[in-house]
């Protein structure tokens, strides 16, 4: 494996946890908007409040998208990393 191919592997490797992490962090950021506004017209400032719901549905969504993370990384182990240490 030379520089490049290192460098190549880690580039994409970093964008794959991007696309993988982009669910879970939408979902926290979209209700912790959501939550937030909800805080600020009602005056009820409850610190359970904000992290029982995001927690809840990140958990949902990291369950409905774990077929897509998991065909992600094993697509990318199997046509770019494997290949990689093979040296092919």
């Amino acid at each position: 494996m030379d520089e490049n191919l290192i460098f190549d592997l880690t580039r994409q490797a970093l964008w794959i946890a991007l696309r993988m992490a982009a669910p879970l962090l939408g979902v926290a950021l979209v209700v912790g908007v959501i939550i937030g506004l909800l805080q600020a017209l009602t005056s009820v400032q409850e610190m359970t409040l904000t992290f029982v719901p995001k927690v809840g549905l990140m958990l949902a969504v990291f369950w409905v998208s774990m077929s897509f993370m998991t065909a992600m990384l094993t697509g990318f182990f199997t046509d770019q990393v494997l290949p990689g240490i093979a040296g092919s």
